[in-house]
């Protein structure tokens, strides 16, 4: 498709002919554009006709098309336009909204204009990318959603933020590196912190570690530093031995019960930080795991840590447990954890001999990098092994099946250790139900958005840090800590939280009957039950609600409507679609 430049169109007037069983409103005055996106839109759609049809459209009276809608180019076109032009609704044309609406809402509101009656459609996501093929379909599809989108902006109303009081107080939950490291830079900023920890002892993993690569410091050190901090703060109030049994509430309003050797204590936070860490998975069944003359990279710590380790002939076996059909993802720090006790090993009797056996290394970063060719330069040799023909672990050898010299070799062994993985806490799942936050498949806590809100939950006011997410090192769980407490200290410093308003409302009073089903479907916990001189009623909490839609889709007396999203405009972008 030749490329055009970018070009202006100003509708001749806001009536048309065109109509799709809604009559014209005089004072509706919207404006289209229409991203190109680079070649990303335009390189598969043809975008100077999609705006030529958007100029057709009712009550439509300006179009736009750009190169790159969200460049500053573009935004300040937008303005211009809605002081220029007196547009009262602006309809965007180009990727997603989950990326993008924040920036062109807000840029409606710098020009004057509510942003809520702003309207995304994805023409990139839903069109171009999905479409790449079928040109004339997916151009055809674009338009559709145009036309649907304009439809709905018509019936826009203007919306007001929601705000609510914040309790200036947090919560961690779980007393190792992490947990610690966001208590304790929460507490620096003088908020008063809650720490929860199941065990008797805080320091998580770290309690059972010698050493810690790449700096080889002692992790006893560092604990013991922490742990001394987190006790002596005087914003930190520790609970140890603690479960929690109850969370209720919303961010800001968040009501816990916490039981201490079975005596329970309640108190309100404002945000939730998770940092429960993980599990070190047990390989029974595997090559022969005895704890004796079979042990873990875990239990080789133990033998560092007491000095009773003593072998001269070890091989290390990678992979034990991780990336097979049960559990397919890669706990990513055991290859790291095997060269640094490999490295151990050669530098405590360089007489040793240490074959670590592996599928694949991971050794990113130019410091593991380095700790990996270190190993093999003090002599750890490495053997390459196939997944189908995996080591057989005997009395006093190990064969393996060398995958490059296609050849089985037997190796030496007064000692194997089984390289295993990280697994997800054993109270993921009960704690996901208490604060409603999801897991991945393989139980671990899942975050919002991989890139955009890696450290937020879709729950507003919960954050998550180190092995809780998923198998970390040691800087990588300390610097989600503190981008955890940061995230958390938002909202705390504010001391109000804002939240959109296209939530769930009761648009009905008199309609509902207070049956409760939409209270059960809530996943957020935005909806209960109250008595008022009606009877029993719903009643909305707007600053929990996340306007997924679930109440307004299942009330069956349609009492409940979502902000933005109502039935009415819903119907009318169906009648738009319907009409071409």
């Amino acid at each position: 498709m030749k490329r055009r430049s970018p070009r202006l169109r100003i509708a001749a007037s806001p009536c048309h002919s065109f109509k799709w069983g809604m009559k014209l409103a005089k004072d509706i005055r919207i404006g289209v554009f229409v991203c190109d996106c680079g070649s990303n839109i335009a390189g598969y759609l043809d975008c100077p006709s999609i705006a030529e049809y958007a100029e057709t459209l009712p009550n439509v009276v300006f179009v736009k098309e750009n190169l790159y809608t969200c460049s500053e180019a573009g935004i300040n076109e937008i303005k211009d336009a809605i002081k220029d032009e007196n547009l009262n609704r602006v309809v965007v044309a180009s990727c997603s909204p989950r990326t993008h609406e924040p920036l062109f809402r807000e840029s409606c509101a710098e020009a004057g204009l509510n942003p809520y009656l702003f309207e995304m459609v994805n023409i990139r996501d839903q069109c171009s990318w999905v479409h790449m093929q079928e040109r004339e379909e997916g151009n055809e599809k674009a338009k559709d959603l145009i036309r649907m989108g304009v439809a709905k902006a018509t019936l826009l109303q203007p919306q007001e933020p929601i705000q609510s009081e914040m309790d200036p107080k947090s919560l961690v939950i779980g007393g190792g590196i992490s947990g610690m490291t966001s208590a304790l830079a929460l507490a620096n900023r003088g908020y008063q912190v809650y720490l929860i920890e199941k065990t008797k002892d805080l320091g998580g993993l770290l309690r059972n570690l010698s050493k810690l690569a790449p700096s080889n410091i002692d992790a006893k050190e560092l604990i013991a530093k922490q742990v001394e901090a987190v006790k002596n703060h005087k914003n930190i109030q520790l609970f140890t031995s603690s479960t929690i049994k109850e969370i209720q509430g919303y961010i800001g309003h968040y009501d816990v019960t916490v039981s201490t050797n079975g005596t329970e204590e309640k108190f309100g936070v404002g945000v939730i930080i998770i940092a429960t860490g993980a599990r070190v998975f047990k390989p029974e069944g595997f090559f022969n795991y005895d704890g004796k003359r079979v042990i873990t990279q875990f239990e080789l710590e133990a033998l560092f840590k007491s000095k009773k380790f003593k072998s001269k002939n070890v091989v290390m076996i990678q992979c034990v447990g991780a990336r097979d059909e049960e559990r397919k993802y890669c706990s990513r720090i055991c290859c790291l954890t095997a060269i640094k006790n490999g490295i151990a090993i050669k530098e405590q009797n360089p007489e040793a001999k240490v074959h670590i056996l592996y599928r694949d290394i991971q050794a990113y970063g130019t410091e593991n990098e380095a700790l990996y060719q270190r190993s093999k330069q003090l002599g750890v040799r490495y053997i390459k092994y196939d997944q189908e023909k995996p080591p057989e672990v005997l009395d006093n050898t190990v064969k393996v099946y060398h995958h490059l010299l296609g050849r089985e070799l037997e190796l030496e062994q007064d000692l194997v250790v089984l390289s295993t993985p990280l697994i997800a806490g054993e109270d993921n799942e009960e704690l996901s139900k208490l604060l409603r936050v999801t897991l991945d498949e393989n139980k671990f806590f899942l975050e919002s958005h991989v890139k955009l809100k890696p450290l937020d939950f879709a729950t507003d006011g919960v954050y998550l840090c180190g092995n809780a997410h998923y198998p970390a090192t040691i800087r990588e769980a300390i610097s989600q800590a503190l981008g955890a407490a940061s995230r958390a200290s938002i909202p705390l410093a504010k001391g109000t939280m804002t939240v959109e308003p296209i939530v769930s409302v009761l648009a009905d009073e008199e309609a509902c009957r207070g049956c409760g089903l939409c209270v059960a479907l809530c996943p957020y916990g935005a909806l209960e039950i109250a008595q008022t001189e009606k009877g029993r009623k719903v009643r909305v909490i707007p600053v929990a609600c996340k306007g997924c839609g679930i109440c307004a889709a299942t009330c069956y007396v349609h009492a409940l409507s979502i902000n933005s999203y109502t039935d009415q405009q819903v119907e009318e972008q169906i009648r738009a679609f319907l009409s071409g």
